[in-house]
């Protein structure tokens, strides 16, 4: 979303003094860069001068520095610098989605562009990273430090449904509470889910789902959360609609489930279980399904060919937002999925259009109650680093650097016709038959 930013003037005497040798090379260095940008169009503003990068095509944002330490902080952290450099207010851009797009679109160069110094302090970071790698107690600590910030913030943002997780707008004027009961509706139906089944789900959030299928299909669900916010909320939200005889929450970690189920699903739960991991989930999925059972993972993913690297880097949401994630990539998830499980994909739907529209539904929703985030505790600081969260991502599903997808896994004795059928011809739902 663009907004207008205010006019830069030229830099008086006194500012001209905060620019010392120090600022100006690294403001050297910074321009040089930029001048290689191919696609998109760029122009930086600062407090000595303007200039225009890249083309007219493609997206089109402008970065306006607004404190000179800024271009000191790029050269030496590189992009997870310029993250925290725009946490501090230190720049500004009129449209922050648009200038992500920018630099995912010239990907090689924003590469090249991490710095000698960068490069250490990624070393550094890494090292962290590791460090909170997801073993049983080490997701605890890590879901805790996202999930378990209170449930009053994410009710903020989020729709009735408190579904944080890509919304499928089937219809231009659907609103986020509709898009979300579609996503939930459009699941269960490729699961082919069936009054009296069992359904397990790995990643309760904040009961969504769970709620959605045992009331609108009539199954009986285990869902599980290692979040004692979202499981303590799912567990009233159960009670509440009368469902405690068909669902259970349990405050479970994946590995540790006992049971066996007709169905599974995982809503974007994957990207925390970490790469060293997956084996052990897809064990885990083939463990709690029957022989002819089915298996639904939304999943955010990486391309191919930025996996490898993404793997062995820490980027902003890694450091800032999510610790312990890692986003996998379709090839690194079915590799794991063939080695460790006899589950097999039958069915893939690409949703990453839907997901820029929710991640901009969100970034207004939270921005719009600013105030009541701030009586919660959360300063402007906080809401700058969600503001780039959100962006940060959207400009990544934009440019389909990163992609959501809806992976089919079935078991082999999984037989059910429907499996090799368009949706629109799976068994219509509850509401449906209604």
């Amino acid at each position: 979303m663009s907004t207008t930013l205010p006019r830069l003037d030229p830099a008086t005497s006194a500012e001209r003094a905060r620019w010392g040798p120090w600022a100006r090379g690294a403001r050297a260095l910074v321009h040089r860069d930029l001048a290689r940008l191919q696609q998109g169009s760029l122009r930086v503003v600062d407090a000595l001068g303007e200039n225009d990068y890249g083309d007219r095509g493609g997206p089109r944002a402008e970065l306006r520095i607004l404190d000179p330490r800024c271009y000191g902080r790029f050269v030496r952290g590189g992009s997870t610098a310029a993250a925290q450099a725009y946490i501090d207010g230190w720049w500004n851009a009129d449209d922050l989605t648009a200038l992500v797009r920018v630099f995912v679109r010239n990907i090689s160069l924003s590469d090249r562009m991490e710095s000698p110094l960068a490069r250490l302090a990624m070393q550094l970071a890494r090292l962290g990273h590791w460090l909170r790698r997801n073993t049983p107690r080490g997701s605890r600590r890590n879901i805790a430090a996202h999930y378990d910030l209170g449930n009053e913030l994410f009710s903020l943002f989020l729709d009735p449904t408190l579904s944080y997780s890509c919304a499928v707008f089937e219809r231009e004027d659907m609103t986020l509470e509709e898009a979300q009961i579609a996503k939930l509706d459009r699941i269960c139906r490729k699961l082919d889910l069936r009054p009296g089944e069992t359904l397990v789900e790995i990643g309760t959030g904040w009961g969504g789902l769970a709620l959605h299928a045992a009331r609108r299909y009539g199954v009986r669900v285990v869902t599980t959360t290692i979040s004692r916010e979202q499981a303590e909320l799912a567990a009233l939200r159960v009670r509440e609609a009368g469902l405690d005889s068909r669902i259970e929450v349990r405050r479970q970690d994946y590995r540790a489930l006992r049971g066996s189920f007709d169905k599974l699903v995982s809503i974007e739960m994957i990207e925390a279980v970490g790469h060293r991991f997956y084996p052990a989930y897809f064990a885990s999925l083939q463990r709690l399904l029957k022989p002819e059972g089915l298996a639904l993972i939304q999943a955010i993913t990486i391309r191919d060919d930025r996996y490898e690297l993404a793997r062995r880097n820490v980027d902003f949401i890694q450091r800032a937002i999510f610790p312990g994630s890692c986003i996998p990539s379709i090839s690194a998830l079915l590799s794991a999925a063939a080695k460790a499980s006899d589950l097999r994909l039958v069915h893939l739907e690409d949703l990453t259009p839907h997901y820029v529209r929710t991640l901009e539904l969100w970034r207004e929703r939270l921005l719009a109650r600013a105030d009541e985030a701030a009586a919660l505790g959360f300063g402007p600081e906080f809401l700058r680093a969600w503001e780039y969260y959100f962006c940060y991502c959207a400009g990544g599903f934009a440019e389909r650097n990163i992609s959501d997808v809806h992976l089919l896994l079935a078991r082999p004795r999984n037989e059910r016709a429907c499996l090799l059928q368009p949706l629109e011809t799976l068994a219509p739902s509850e509401a449906e038959r209604r």
